[in-house]
């Protein structure tokens, strides 16, 4: 099933596509007011009751598509977890040792943008790069979560583009920096749930800039699996339903080409992960 959240006529509203390409309203059929509110409900478990029943019926072309969560508590962001980029990142120049414990950093809410919506290049820099990775989203609240039970705890997966301004990011060890300018990261289109992919599946990620491939690896490359990341981030705070894990970027960043390559006023990027979709967003200049 794919879930989206989307605002239509100055409210927001959440529901499931339908094969035909419309939405499913779930808000009223629920009462829950947001995706991350009815995930951690007991009528998460009626989800595809209510998406048979479509009493309420939503073109998509009568809505704006939001970030899948729009405004999720956490949002937790893997540092090189990728072997490939791990290899590209020593093989520019950087010392970087693999690390024992994952290395992680908080995304704000606002940095987000929905699939369609354009990533903002801000005006201090002309050094946004591209990352392409899959987003994790919890489905219910846990502490301390162990390594073999961690899949249940994951409600779906979606398409980020974790974009980084990169001299931002090197102002200091802490990267935060560099990846919280408003609205540089997209989120979406959708939320595919957990059911529709088997755990530990290999998904191929790529990355296309105005066309081109600019990144093309799998997930198996992760140095830290999905169930590690939430094993440690819940070690750290409790993880929350609309929590989102985004997993780390492969290899074909920018950054690390002979010369280096930055998205551009007028650019599309897009984001595709096999068995979920692609996510697309125009690229404009801060005002």
């Amino acid at each position: 099933m794919k879930l989206v959240s989307y605002s239509r006529g100055g409210s927001e509203g959440f529901g499931a596509m339908t094969d035909g390409g419309k939405i499913v309203e779930f808000g009223d059929a629920t009462g829950c007011d947001s995706l991350a509110e009815f995930m951690a409900g007991e009528q998460w478990l009626r989800r595809e009751e209510l998406l048979a029943q479509g009493t309420t019926l939503v073109a998509l072309n009568e809505v704006t598509l939001l970030p899948v969560i729009p405004r999720p508590e956490k949002i937790v962001c893997a540092v090189r977890n990728y072997m490939d980029h791990h290899q590209e990142v020593l093989a520019a120049g950087m010392q970087r040792e693999l690390a024992d414990f994952p290395p992680i950093f908080l995304r704000v809410w606002r940095s987000q943008v929905a699939d369609g919506q354009p990533i903002v290049r801000p005006r201090v820099s002309e050094s946004l790069d591209w990352e392409g990775e899959l987003a994790v989203i919890i489905g219910k609240a846990g502490r301390d979560i162990p390594e073999d039970q961690a899949w249940s705890y994951v409600a779906g997966y979606s398409c980020y583009n974790d974009a980084s301004v990169r001299e931002w990011q090197f102002h200091a060890k802490q990267i935060a920096a560099g990846k919280n300018f408003e609205s540089t990261g997209a989120f979406g289109p959708w939320m595919v749930t957990a059911d529709e992919i088997e755990p530990g599946r290999v998904l191929h990620i790529e990355t296309r800039l105005n066309g081109e491939v600019v990144q093309s690896s799998d997930t198996s490359h992760l140095i830290f699996s999905i169930p590690t990341l939430i094993n440690y981030a819940s070690t750290i705070f409790t993880l929350t339903p609309g929590d989102v894990i985004v997993t780390g970027t492969p290899a074909g960043v920018g950054w690390s080409k002979q010369p280096p390559r930055f998205m551009q006023p007028g650019d599309v990027v897009e984001v595709e992960v096999e068995g979920i979709g692609v996510l697309t967003n125009p690229v404009v200049a801060q005002p």
